[in-house]
């Protein structure tokens, strides 16, 4: 094991506990996101929050008293030879023994762009797609993503915002397209700054999402919403856990209505019920 494996392993316990480790436990215990006999497997995008993802579920597989399988893997949409070689070469310092599997995911996002279309959505879910596919190939049940409390308090705003829904990312949800596999986010209390501030303390520098359509000017919702939260935050520091709180804390006597699977409860209804 090299020397940095080691300390970066030995950070995530000691330097990091707090802001890292604990609240990726924490997430998975209040959560249950890891059940005994589990395959999971954890997807690899090459940015900094897969890789820390993947390390931190080879710690807690390691010093856990739940036994589970793990496996590393990552899709080639069409990398840039410099990129691919970042994801590679990260994931082998890191010691993460990465399966990576072509595809041509860009192929049809540069087809999107040039007909008129923001393709970073659909990009998105062909990926998932793509990783719900392979991780049954292999054999699990769950694939575990790299979203953090920042993208689940990005996705909350941007939903009120620019759909008029209030619907936030949940930290687990049963994949509807591949029956008996479950999506699981271990780092859903963990803050975007806490990652950022590891990578950098142990120098290690991670590829963008890769798309050559995404180095273009294509305008970003989340982008926007990031900046706001950021302004916002300037005037108060809990802005962020708020916004976050409002998920789990709402009350259902003080809205206009609400979905369910199978219906749509109007105030009127949720009046008469007296809720």
């Amino acid at each position: 094991m090299s020397d940095l494996i080691q300390e970066v392993e030995r950070s995530l316990i000691k330097r990091y506990r707090k802001d890292l480790w604990s609240n990726f436990v924490k997430a998975i215990k209040e959560y249950k996101m890891i059940e005994p006999n589990d395959k999971i497997a954890v997807a690899i995008s090459g940015g900094k929050d897969s890789l820390i993802l993947a390390k931190l579920m080879q710690e807690i597989k390691r010093h856990g008293d739940m036994p589970f399988e793990l496996e590393f893997i990552s899709m080639n949409p069409g990398f840039t030879e410099e990129n691919l070689h970042i994801l590679t070469e990260n994931c082998q310092k890191l010691g993460i023994p990465v399966k990576i599997k072509e595809s041509n995911v860009f192929q049809v996002a540069k087809k999107m762009s040039k007909e008129g279309q923001t393709p970073c959505y659909m990009c998105a879910r062909m990926r998932r797609g793509f990783l719900y596919g392979y991780a049954k190939e292999l054999g699990c049940n769950k694939l575990a993503l790299g979203h953090h409390f920042n993208d689940v308090i990005e996705t909350t705003l941007i939903n009120i915002l620019y759909a008029g829904s209030f619907k936030t990312m949940v930290p687990k949800v049963h994949a509807e397209n591949f029956p008996d596999m479950e999506l699981i986010r271990p780092l859903f209390f963990v803050k975007e700054d806490a990652i950022k501030k590891f990578m950098n303390y142990h120098n290690i520098h991670t590829m963008n999402c890769g798309c050559e359509v995404a180095k273009g000017d294509i305008p970003s919702k989340r982008k926007e919403v990031k900046n706001l939260i950021k302004d916002l935050k300037l005037k108060s520091d809990i802005i962020d856990q708020n916004i976050f709180k409002s998920a789990a804390n709402v009350n259902l006597g003080a809205i206009l209505g609400y979905k369910t699977d199978d219906e749509f409860v109007d105030f009127n209804e949720i009046y008469e019920k007296g809720i």
